[in-house]
């Protein structure tokens, strides 16, 4: 089966679900969801959903999530997407936004107000393909927190429908023309990236998606198990380098994408040694979706996606491309190739000039990561100056075979006395999301209680 919209194609009225009936959506350890029952399900759900204007979409089955997501966006009302699912974060959604409420798939403690529990059995019910409008809100998700508060970042089913079309093109290739892949996915449906690659690729492509969310590779080896060749793992550095050193043996895959953090190269051709296929890393924001793609393992540059263009500016890089309304801008710097393709050059909000000299987080952080013996770490800068108003440049570092004095020994040798981070500290670990993102906020808490 093709996929069936192409980049740039508009329609005032789309299926929320394409290809034909009896095409698995999902599949799990008990076999396929069909269409038909999928699409009866989402008929059903809708009926239950409760008045408003928004839903905040907490399922952690991804089969239910898509369900949901469907049934909400069939009701008129827009999915919330925050940046967690932790307690805090739903009750500010929820603030943000009073005409709200909750769905899910578990009983949670203590649960938000106006939640709505999905039953066990899901109800179905018989009728058309639910249609949406192009310019219909079907989703608000939100930046990481990474580099500062999260931000809100409304999606229509239009410029989901036109990212998915280059998603397709970029990751066709993967299997036969007119045959399907079997995506296992390690990241959250809730963020960005989980939404493109494991819902609305199964939604509007030749693709269906393993039901859970496996975290531990042993879960990630049995859901693997489950999938028809050609098999996809969707997933991140984070999780990656769990694979490897775990040593565990996953099915032949056809390829590995990921994205939510840089990937190293050295990391990218272990695992095509390992898992002997492609890796293939995709590069995106909440902001504009995914609109690049390289093989990491060889290359350095990425390759746009069909109609992305990047235009380098003072502020950083603005995006165009056929799934946005306007141009976006990312704080990214990159550096135009003649062919079109470009090179990161680190983050406007990285870059740092001390004392007439300049140097870049995420720079530091790779040589941090390059010590024999770091497991995990990122050097970050502190809200609050320190003397002379500078403000001072701090890191985390897990490494327990090594102490601090060691760390910034060895800092010393690669990075100016001006830029060594201090304080760092060493931690039994990092405060990773659940797509290996650090939140700024959750990295002072932790510095500050140390």
């Amino acid at each position: 089966m093709s996929a069936v919209i192409e980049p740039g194609a508009r329609a005032p009225h789309t299926s929320i679900a394409a290809g034909a009936p009896s095409r698995a959506v999902v599949f799990d350890a008990r076999g396929d969801v069909p269409l038909d029952t999928f699409l009866a399900q989402v008929r059903g759900v809708a009926a239950m959903l409760p008045p408003g204007l928004h839903a905040i979409n907490l399922c952690e089955d991804r089969y239910r999530f898509l369900v949901a997501f469907c049934a909400i966006a069939m009701r008129g009302q827009t999915n919330l997407l925050p940046p967690s699912r932790a307690a805090g974060a739903v009750d500010e959604a929820m603030a943000q936004h009073p005409d709200s409420y909750c769905i899910g798939d578990g009983d949670l403690s203590p649960a938000p107000a106006r939640y709505l529990r999905l039953p066990e059995v899901l109800p179905e019910r018989i009728g058309d393909t639910p249609l949406l409008d192009d310019d219909a809100l079907v989703a608000i998700g939100y930046t990481s927190g990474s580099t500062g508060r999260p931000q809100a970042n409304p999606k229509t089913w239009g410029s989901f429908r036109r990212s998915t079309a280059q998603n397709l093109a970029a990751l066709s290739d993967l299997w036969e023309a007119e045959g399907d892949a079997h995506v296992v996915a390690t990241v959250p449906p809730q963020h960005m990236y989980g939404m493109e690659m494991s819902v609305l690729l199964p939604l509007l492509g030749p693709v269906a998606v393993h039901a859970a969310r496996p975290f531990f590779p042993e879960d990630v080896a049995q859901a693997l198990a489950h999938a028809r060749a050609p098999r996809i793992l969707v997933t991140t550095p984070v999780h990656l380098r769990a694979l490897l050193v775990s040593g565990c043996t996953l099915p032949p895959l056809r390829a590995i994408v990921s994205a939510t953090a840089p990937l190293s190269a050295e990391l990218a051709r272990e695992a095509e040694a390992r898992f002997g296929c492609e890796v293939r890393e995709v590069f995106g924001s909440t902001e504009t979706c995914v609109i690049a793609r390289r093989r990491t393992a060889c290359e350095t540059a990425w390759t746009p996606l069909p109609g992305v263009r990047v235009v380098p500016q003072p502020d950083g890089t603005a995006v165009h491309a056929p799934h946005l309304e306007t141009p976006v801008v990312l704080a990214d710097l990159v550096e135009v190739q003649p062919d079109g393709g470009f090179l990161l050059r680190g983050r406007n909000a990285d870059l740092l000039e001390i004392a007439g000299k300049r140097a870049s987080l995420g720079d530091m952080t790779r040589k941090l990561l390059a010590i024999p013996g770091v497991e995990d770490g990122i050097v970050f800068q502190l809200d609050e100056p320190g003397e002379g108003g500078v403000r001072r440049i701090a890191a985390l570092a897990v490494a327990p075979a090594l102490d601090e004095s060691h760390i910034l020994a060895a800092l010393r040798r690669t990075l100016d006395p001006v830029f060594l981070p201090r304080p760092l500290r060493c931690v039994a670990m990092l405060p990773r999301n659940e797509t290996g993102k650090l939140p700024r906020e959750t990295l002072a808490e932790l510095l500050a209680g140390l």
